[in-house]
């Protein structure tokens, strides 16, 4: 039940009660905190073997790794006991998911530390990364060759991976490419004594972005942890990184493994079946002006996942700094979900009756029309623009917290202003740095109640299963777009692509 707030000449303004979610057993709570450590995971009842998994790393990375998993089989809090309720008690693995986490990996790979090190240090910012991701992937090939394999890949990577081998990393000592430079060692073409391989310079210089999108083809999702997030204490030494505290660390891992492993820690309770909410993210490449590359995500009422590429074409105006699909190409890429979903359903899975189509840019009538001609004439079709508004629209309230999480403002029968983030009743405290930003909802195209969009949205904040959130401030459609995009676009290269969501994440 809502509860109304106040009503304005064409505008009202609501809080919405936040969404809840199923777990083990047809148990419900809005806190995955609560819904885990009290009735435990979906599925977690069904089976007690714990997920046979693989590690890759550094000598010190393993021992850091060996020393998690045994604080994975242990309960942790935060020592002020009023702290608990933002910090929540981890409850040990086996609490949370139904079998005690496996202390000895199926296989452990270490990396030779010196090397993996002096390879994070080349200038050429697209040889480093290359470099770099290559150590662990030759372990993959290893991998392939046994008879029994992983549910998922332990990549502990040190912290100075993670510093230098990102888009913006500079590392001095050593001479730089410029871009033409790049340009022709793309199309293999360069001085005859420089020695390289060509399709570094179509990956990503990113190193997360690149071994997702590489190990694809091993078809065994990885998990990447940086060294510094091991650390089993939640005193912070001079020097070193600040994090959460343990029980946060273990918590979010520990979701996002169980998930990676095959399973869905949790679903949304008041889904409607048949309904499924498809993401659309571009990506510029900035080797050309207007070319670019549409990526989609769809999540269904289960809350599966799955991820799919566009065509790359000359869908971005530097006039109106938008992205547009062609009506041939919109076509093509909402038939290809539709039809990998047809293609994976099963026969208790509904057949889709409606679609929402959530994208940052607007969608163009020309489009949408490349949408509609991909459904059946039966399935309902909505395109609705969603983006966070970081310079627009604020609400106060007296008191030194914002808004309350689940706040809606209803301007008119299309648009609206929905607070994902914002102060949490349930955490008495707003856990987040800046004044929040709302995500700004305009069905620009189809028939649609805007209120149940914004429900909608609202409920998709709680399906991050990248980390166990109370909601993050956007849905999961418009979250991971750029993440997304990132790995199946800044790749061109890489050919042998998954469809499922947790090689994404």
């Amino acid at each position: 039940m809502t509860m109304m707030r106040a009503t304005m000449t064409s505008e009202t303004l609501t809080i919405f009660d936040e969404p809840v979610m199923e777990f083990e057993g047809k148990h419900y709570s809005s806190d995955p905190h609560d819904g885990l450590a009290l009735f435990g995971a979906m599925g977690s009842a069904s089976g007690t073997t714990p997920p046979p998994y693989a590690v890759i790393g550094t000598r010190q990375g393993i021992d850091l790794w060996g020393e998690w998993c045994r604080a994975f089989n242990r309960s942790a809090a935060v020592d002020d006991p009023s702290r608990h309720v933002l910090w929540r008690p981890f409850p040990t693995y086996e609490v949370a998911f139904g079998s005690r986490w496996s202390e000895q990996p199926l296989r452990t790979y270490e990396l030779a530390a010196v090397k993996l090190l002096g390879d994070a240090d080349n200038s050429d910012q697209h040889a480093r990364c290359y470099a770099v991701v290559n150590h662990y992937l030759d372990q993959f090939e290893t991998i392939k060759k046994h008879d029994e394999l992983p549910r998922v890949v332990m990549c502990i990577v040190p912290d100075k991976i993670w510093k230098n081998c990102r888009p913006l990393s500079r590392v001095s000592g050593g001479p730089s490419i410029s871009h033409q430079e790049k340009r022709l060692r793309q199309a293999g073409q360069t001085d005859f004594f420089d020695s390289f391989e060509p399709e570094q310079y179509s990956m990503s210089p990113d190193f997360r972005r690149q071994i997702k999108a590489r190990s694809m083809r091993a078809d065994i999702p990885v998990q990447i942890v940086r060294e510094s997030t091991l650390r089993l204490s939640d005193t912070r030494k001079a020097g070193e990184r600040q994090l959460t505290p343990l029980s946060d660390r273990l918590w979010n891992l520990s979701t996002a493994l169980y998930f990676k492993t095959g399973k869905k820690p949790w679903c949304i309770r008041d889904v409607r079946p048949g309904v499924c909410y498809v993401g659309i993210a571009f990506r510029r490449d900035f080797e050309a002006s207007t070319s670019a590359c549409c990526a989609a995500q769809m999540f269904v009422d289960s809350g599966d996942g799955l991820v799919f590429l566009g065509d790359f074409g000359p869908w971005y105006s530097p006039e109106k700094n938008q992205f547009h699909l062609s009506t041939e190409a919109a076509q093509k890429l909402l038939s290809d979900v539709l039809r990998t979903y047809e293609a994976v359903r099963t026969p208790t899975d509904p057949k889709i009756s409606e679609v929402f189509l959530h994208s940052r840019s607007s969608i163009s009538r020309a489009e949408f029309q490349g949408y509609q001609a991909a459904c059946d004439a039966a399935v309902k079709l909505v395109g609705i623009r969603v983006r966070s508004d970081f310079h627009g629209l604020r609400l106060f309230r007296p008191g030194n917290m914002p808004v309350l999480r689940g706040t809606f403002l209803q301007r008119g029968d299309r648009s609206a202003h929905l607070f994902a983030s914002g102060f949490k009743p349930r955490l008495g405290t707003y856990d987040g740095g800046d004044v929040p930003a709302p995500l700004r909802i305009d069905v620009q195209h189809g028939d649609a109640d805007v209120g149940q969009v914004g429900r909608d949205i609202l409920a998709l904040t709680k399906l991050n299963y990248n980390a166990c959130r109370y909601g993050s401030a956007q849905p999961v459609t418009v979250k991971f777009s750029d993440a997304v995009g990132e790995i199946l676009i800044s790749n061109k290269a890489v050919e042998d692509r998954r469809n499922s969501f947790k090689y994404y994440i």
